[in-house]
């Protein structure tokens, strides 16, 4: 009796047709050697907007940030005077202005947002409203003006908060605007997935700036985040390396230089 081998016989060869288009699919060879990617980058005159918007121009995408009406353009980084993002019309008017600059967008890196620590019984109504339309409204608004300009195979990354997974003392207003945000990524991610965009959200803990360092002073730094470790977990999420992951809320809470 004749034994049957064990050895698989190796897979037969996939036909061109039956490979998902290329993340490049469509661009222009020079457009393959200048950029990588494409990206709308909001919050880019913040403390981590700064270091991010650095870290992608570092890596060769082209960048467009969204700032808010204080900043200031600089030579080096394409910045946007976006306004309130949390209105549609001015959030359309700035995304709109930002994709006639480089062409569209590959991801949208939506960094905008605020804090404040407000314990309930110290807290109003527009406290909360405020919060929300910082965080939560802002984002929305920013995504549906950003929809239309999105490639195929694109990416938005948000900024959610590990500090709402398990609210304490004085965060509530605050992590009840990020779980918005932790919530209209899943949903997101399920909506836009026919369209081949993937949607995600880091959660970070205490991220070591300058602000945090002032307003902290006691604090031991060394178990904080730095903003260039989150840089680069974003452009990771951003990027077609992170092609299998749709819906993530990932913390981003170890300390890291």
């Amino acid at each position: 009796m004749r034994r049957r081998s064990l050895r698989r016989r190796p897979p037969a060869a996939l036909a061109p047709e039956d490979h998902r288009r290329s993340y490049f699919h469509g661009l222009t060879a020079s457009r393959k050697h200048r950029f990588f990617m494409r990206i709308c980058l909001t919050g880019a005159n913040g403390a981590l907007g700064r270091v991010v918007h650095a870290a992608l121009l570092e890596a060769g995408d082209q960048v467009v940030g969204l700032a808010g009406e204080n900043s200031v353009a600089t030579s080096n980084l394409d910045l946007i005077i976006a306004g309130d993002l949390s209105d549609p019309d001015q959030a359309r008017a700035a995304v709109e202005t930002a994709a006639r600059r480089i062409g569209g967008f590959d991801a949208l890196v939506h960094l905008a947002g605020a804090f404040r620590w407000l314990p309930v019984a110290q807290s109003s109504p527009d406290d909360w409203r405020a919060l929300y339309a910082a965080n939560v409204e802002s984002a929305v608004c920013t995504i549906q003006a950003a929809l239309p300009h999105l490639a195929q195979n694109a990416s938005i990354v948000l900024v959610g908060a590990h500090s709402a997974q398990v609210a304490g003392a004085g965060m509530a207003p605050y992590a009840a605007a990020k779980s918005g945000v932790a919530r209209l990524a899943e949903a997101l991610s399920v909506e836009l997935r026919p369209a081949a965009v993937r949607v995600n959200a880091i959660l970070p803990s205490i991220i070591d700036t300058l602000t945090n360092r002032r307003d902290m002073p006691e604090a031991d730094f060394t178990q904080w985040t730095s903003p260039a470790a989150i840089a680069d977990t974003i452009r990771f999420l951003a990027s077609p390396a992170s092609r299998a992951v749709n819906g993530a809320l990932l913390p981003v809470i170890n300390p890291a230089v």
